[in-house]
């Protein structure tokens, strides 16, 4: 049986309640600034639509959103396929995804 990661459990179950709050808009940034966004994209190996709630920098239609866990399986999917959707003030927006891979994991959406 695999070992589960306590931080991974925890994320999830915090997860399920902050990504519809998010999703409505509540904290979302404005055109330039800090705040919460709910990320889109595809699993790389289920194919099925993958939703995590991110804290983003907003510059215009562009997004960085970061993290340092090395494993986050979110940054894997954008690696795989770079089609994603970002949510924002209450609206989903297509864009297209950029990793950049160092100490701090970067990853650049940029709205269609």
């Amino acid at each position: 049986m695999a070992k589960t990661d306590p931080s991974q459990e925890l994320f999830r179950s915090l997860n399920k309640y902050v990504k519809p709050l998010v999703k409505a808009g509540l904290g979302s940034p404005l055109p330039v600034g800090l705040g919460a966004v709910v990320l889109e994209s595809k699993g790389r190996v289920s194919g099925k639509q993958r939703e995590v709630p991110v804290l983003a920098l907003r510059l215009g239609d562009k997004y960085l959103v970061s993290t340092v866990r090395e494993n986050s399986q979110w940054v894997k999917n954008l690696e795989a396929d770079d089609e994603a959707a970002v949510w924002s003030c209450g609206k989903r927006n297509t864009a297209k995804a950029s990793v950049k891979r160092g100490p701090l994991n970067i990853v650049s959406l940029k709205k269609d």
